[in-house]
């Protein structure tokens, strides 16, 4: 075999796993499959898959659940400790939203405070078409929330979590009365 070309072909199996990665939370609650958008969202993705390979989620929860609106993980212990993180990753809804890349039912975004480039791990799953989640202007309120994902199996299990009875946990509220714990994410193969 030509040495470019066996070159050329490990490189492009490289460059096609990474961007068409899939990711397995599994949950108390069940099993959820996400489809990652690394082709659209590179930055976004990458910072996901350092977390998931980490194993930084596992024993996290779903700390904010707002049933027909989304559910928030990735940063609170059970005992709602926020762990602590990387730094923040650069807001991708500005490219996102140019690849087509909506806040719709399913997708994943990234979680972030009035900054818009404070994301870092917690995201959140839509649970409904969210259009004023999108990027419209490159202002602080305009900015949006990065999508880079979408749940492709599990749905089911996102709607039973929408669901369960939630209060206030000291500051938090929209908390889930009993916990709904991450207890392992993975990257599974793309079949």
């Amino acid at each position: 075999m030509n040495s470019r070309f066996a070159l050329a072909f490990v490189m492009c199996l490289t460059w096609g796993e990474a961007f068409s990665q899939q990711v397995q939370v599994q949950t108390n609650q069940g099993s959820i499959t996400i489809e990652l958008y690394g082709d659209k969202a590179p930055a976004t993705v990458a910072n996901f898959l350092q977390y998931v390979k980490d194993d930084f989620y596992s024993g996290t929860v779903f700390h904010r659940v707002i049933d027909g609106f989304m559910i928030q993980a990735g940063g609170l212990t059970r005992d709602m400790q926020e762990k602590r993180t990387r730094a923040p990753v650069k807001n991708e809804a500005d490219i996102g939203i140019k690849a087509g890349l909506r806040n719709t039912t399913g997708t994943l975004a990234m979680a972030r405070t009035s900054n818009p480039d404070s994301a870092s791990a917690q995201f959140f799953i839509n649970l409904k078409d969210n259009d004023f989640l999108n990027h419209s202007s490159a202002t602080p309120s305009g900015w949006g929330y990065a999508v880079f994902g979408k749940v492709t199996k599990g749905m089911e299990i996102v709607q039973k979590i929408a669901a369960v009875e939630t209060g206030t946990a000291g500051p938090y509220q929209n908390v889930p009365r009993t916990a709904i714990v991450i207890e392992s994410m993975t990257v599974v193969p793309v079949k």
